[in-house]
């Protein structure tokens, strides 16, 4: 079991280029091949606006401005490609599967196409065996929070977001967060590969955290017909934030990856109350491997 191909939906931020490089540390331990997807805002998605009490000169102007925007950005993102492929070392260009499999070693490609972000993003991932997404709080941009969500809830792919820095490691010492949900299953189906590799893995559970499902002695025994040795711990909510507490139970293990269901709630009711997942989103400081 390997990850081959991964998708990462480049907007040109800070945080597109640390997931960028977190990309392609999965890729150099999977020989994978990373595709890097920029979608430019269509100018066309401007013409509804007629039916605003706008004439169609100002409609015409905007769709002007809008072409030249996405185009100029779409330019920098590019060029933002291209100096990370320069300097990356040991990775080579590949826009073909021929190529990327006659290459010993990790191959990028880069694609820009028009569309709505979202939309684009979470069709094309079903194709991928990993998207890796930028950290949705870093930066002022947020569509990648967008893509994000889109992913998560639409592509049946699992999603990697991640940190605001690039890691020093991945998946050596991995924690899976298990509650018993089908969430968290496919979180954990998702993560075979890594813990496979990992050096130590630790199961985090709480009674807060549980829902309707299997216990974690069932998820201990499932990991070791997959010849996987883990250890259980339970893990105590920090001022009755059970994400936060989820977060150092992961630091107090020294983990560099963290792998969870997401959305086990409702996403309106998360954004309304708050929840684990939205806390692990915008705290986490090391890659997060979430399914939905």
């Amino acid at each position: 079991m390997a990850y081959r191909r991964l998708l990462v939906p480049l907007t040109g931020t800070a945080a597109g280029e640390a997931a960028l490089a977190t990309a392609l540390m999965v890729a150099r331990i999977w020989n994978a091949h990373v595709h890097c997807l920029h979608v430019r805002v269509d100018a066309r998605d401007v013409a509804p606006l007629a039916g605003e009490g706008l004439s169609g000169a100002m409609i015409e102007e905007m769709m002007a401005a809008t072409e030249r925007e996405s185009g100029e950005r779409a330019a920098r993102v590019r060029a933002l490609f291209e100096r990370f492929a320069e300097t990356a070392g040991g990775v080579t260009l590949a826009t073909s599967p021929e190529t990327a499999l006659r290459t010993d070693g990790p191959t990028l490609s880069f694609e820009s196409i028009p569309g709505r972000e979202e939309d684009v993003v979470a069709q094309q991932s079903r194709l991928y065996d990993l998207v890796v997404v930028p950290h949705p709080e870093a930066g002022e941009d947020v569509s990648s929070s967008d893509a994000l969500h889109a992913v998560l809830f639409d592509s049946g792919r699992p999603v990697l977001i991640a940190p605001r820095e690039p890691p020093a490691t991945i998946g050596t010492r991995v924690c899976v967060a298990w509650n018993g949900t089908a969430e968290s299953a496919a979180a954990v189906a998702a993560a075979l590969p890594w813990l496979h590799r990992a050096q130590a893995v630790r199961v985090l559970y709480a009674d807060e955290y549980q829902r309707r499902g299997p216990p974690v002695d069932g998820l201990l025994t499932y990991l070791r017909w997959h010849e996987i040795e883990a250890e259980k711990v339970l893990f105590k909510p920090i001022t009755k934030e059970v994400g936060a507490g989820l977060l150092g139970a992961a630091r107090d293990f020294g983990a560099d990856l963290l792998c969870m269901g997401a959305y086990s709630h409702s996403r309106l009711r998360q954004l309304i109350l708050g929840g684990v997942t939205r806390h692990v989103l915008e705290n986490a400081d090391i890659p997060v491997l979430m399914c939905r």
